[in-house]
């Protein structure tokens, strides 16, 4: 081989040894990528459980602070009703099993 050829190869392979770690390395471009990709799910549950949090917040804030809260509560969840109320409960037809 004759001395420009072997300089141009080692010029190469020294070209190639510094990409590798751009490439494939720990802190490589595709790592990189991974990482943004999961930032960014990350942001989004993260919104979504900011969302929940203050929805469970103004619940709470209703619940310690007005009765209608309790009292929607007691009647949608436990069936509750005043003392001189009368319940009627209306079945939909179509939702209505076989038998």
């Amino acid at each position: 081989m004759s001395r420009d050829r072997l300089i141009i190869v080692f010029l190469a392979t020294v070209l190639l040894l510094l990409q590798y770690p751009l490439w494939l390395g720990s802190g490589s471009i595709v790592r990189v990528w991974q990482l943004r990709d999961e930032i960014a799910r990350q942001q989004l549950e993260n919104r979504t459980l900011r969302e929940r949090n203050q929805a469970l917040q103004a619940e709470v804030a209703d619940l310690k602070h007005g009765l209608q809260a309790i009292e929607e509560r007691a009647r949608s969840e436990l069936g509750m009703v005043k003392p001189d109320e009368t319940f009627y409960q209306l079945v939909d037809k179509q939702k209505k099993s076989k038998p």
